[in-house]
């Protein structure tokens, strides 16, 4: 497309999480006009931060994973990570705890030292099968970083060519016939182990007992390093923001999409809070799919919308505070596990109700990563806790009653593991599966799009090009999945599609990004 051509064709990119902002940057830095709208008056979707008893806390993502993707991501847009964000190497991944036990697990960003943790706390057998856990983790990634993450949305018959001669075999040896937990139970003997790697399918807010065996390729995400970052996770979403106005893009926050506008059978703008109206050559929507599917974005857009891809994945009762503590020494990512593991889920999936033994998550946000290392702050602290819960927030107001005897059996689980908190009511902030739906219309509090449930859960999400020609999706409900890298590969999908399409005559043209395992960015390769 001629370079005039390009610089006036304009897009409308609705929603500013991570997804959207993404797309915004890139189609801007390949010369799009490109406007951002956003009905929340700052950026970053979930990636949020609440205000709590004087203290900013990240009540959204809090884990910084595959920094590789944002390293391309900023070089694609003339700048490098480093020079937009400070970021901390965690020495600990994350420390686990069980209740009723005195022993404590921490997995480590050495795998050996990993091993030999897990050796001590379950003997040498184990820390021996860890290893071989992370060596099939390691092929699990290899092989589908290329046909899955970095490509547009595979076919199964894609995804069987993709992997090369024996293609068939090929994905079969991968797991996904096979259950997390069952084959978490080929690698494991010990149940608290199995327990906590099963605990990667929710990281795609599915269920261990229904997740593919594919998700163990979690384990070697975080092998290649986690993060914390300088101002919260928040952060990263103003990092990308400021860059995008830097390349052009006009941003209007505040500002709320009512409507797609559909014209002879295509894109052709949005409908503003108010009745104003943004002509658009293409629109790229950054929110979850369910929304189209619904028609709230109008009826002419509810067919972009592709069918139901299963069930809601989880949604969570989250506890934002700003407190003291006492007793156990928490790392910055800690989880705290009840006796019945397969109940949480049963709950949550098939009983649609608040755990009675959930696993507790909390993230305490002043230690790990920066100078102070592991070491307690004084006084009160900043900590995000999650119980995992039904994406049910449509349906059911999650009444006080409820939701408090929820908070009183986490409390009492963390305090069987030896840690105390006690916070008053103005150094807490809640949040239910209800408050999630009203920031994420039709997704129920769903927080991962459609719950990553059986084999064929790779082809389900909804693609980059939706049906609706000039139209292009984006977002954790999209392909290649949620998650914050995966949010902004998507983004980066939306925004190379466009350009495909843009490019050719054919709007069937198969997106796939360079790069694979390991690979430097081109800044980074310059410099190394």
């Amino acid at each position: 497309m001629a370079e005039q051509a390009r610089r006036e064709h304009h897009v409308v990119v609705v929603g500013a999480g991570v997804g959207g902002l993404v797309a915004a940057l890139l189609l801007a830095c390949r010369g799009l006009r490109v406007t951002l709208v956003e009905a929340q008056e700052h950026p970053g979707g979930k990636l949020r931060q609440l205000l709590v008893d004087g203290a900013a806390i990240d009540a959204g993502p809090t884990v910084f994973t595959m920094r590789w993707v944002f390293d391309e991501i900023f070089d694609a847009a003339g700048s490098t990570l480093d020079a937009e964000l400070a970021l901390h190497p965690l020495l600990v991944l994350a420390r686990h705890a069980w209740r009723g036990h005195d022993a404590r697990l921490d997995l480590h960003a050495d795998a050996n030292d990993s091993a030999d943790a897990i050796a001590a706390f379950a003997g040498p057998d184990e820390g021996r099968r860890y290893l071989a856990f992370c060596a099939e983790a390691r092929e699990v990634y290899r092989r589908l970083e290329g046909p899955h993450i970095r490509s547009a949305r595979p076919s199964l018959p894609q995804m069987i060519a993709d992997l090369g001669p024996g293609g068939l075999k090929r994905l079969a040896g991968l797991g996904p016939l096979a259950t997390l937990w069952k084959s978490l139970g080929r690698h494991f003997r010990d149940p608290r182990l199995r327990q906590l790697f099963a605990r990667y399918a929710t990281y795609c807010g599915a269920s261990p007992w229904a997740a593919p065996a594919t998700l163990m390729l979690v384990a070697h995400v975080e092998q290649q390093g986690v993060w914390s970052v300088g101002g919260g996770m928040h952060a990263l979403a103003g990092a990308l923001a400021g860059l995008a106005a830097r390349r052009g893009v006009v941003q209007r926050f505040g500002t709320r999409c009512e409507r797609l506008l559909v014209q002879g059978g295509r894109i052709a703008g949005v409908q503003l809070t108010g009745g104003e109206r943004l002509a658009a050559d293409a629109v790229v929507f950054n929110g979850d799919v369910a929304a189209l599917a619904a028609g709230l974005l109008g009826e002419d857009a509810r067919p972009a919308a592709p069918a139901a891809a299963g069930a809601r994945s989880l949604s969570a009762i989250t506890w934002a505070l700003h407190a003291a503590t006492e007793g156990f020494p928490l790392e910055r990512h800690n989880v705290f596990f009840d006796d019945d593991y397969k109940s949480e889920f049963d709950d949550i999936f098939r009983r649609r109700r608040l755990p009675r033994q959930g696993t507790v998550y909390v993230c305490a946000q002043d230690r790990g990563g920066e100078a102070r290392g592991g070491q307690a702050p004084r006084g009160r602290e900043r900590l995000l806790a999650l119980v995992n819960a039904p994406a049910e927030g449509d349906r059911r107001s999650f009444a006080d009653e409820e939701t408090e005897a929820c908070e009183r059996r986490a409390l009492a689980l963390l305090a069987d593991c030896g840690l105390r908190l006690a916070p008053k009511p103005r150094q807490v902030q809640r949040c239910t599966p209800a408050d999630f739906e009203r920031l994420f219309p039709a997704s129920g509090g769903a927080l991962y799009g459609p719950a990553t449930h059986g084999w064929m859960a790779l082809f389900k999400r909804a693609a980059s090009a939706s049906r609706l020609p000039g139209l292009y999706l984006a977002g954790g409900s999209v392909h290649p999945g949620p998650g914050v890298p995966m949010a902004a590969m998507s983004g980066r999908l939306a925004a190379e599609t466009l350009l495909a399409h843009l490019d050719s005559t054919s709007r069937s043209r198969r997106v796939v990004i360079a790069g694979g395992t390991s690979t430097p960015s081109p800044t980074r390769a310059a410099s190394g």
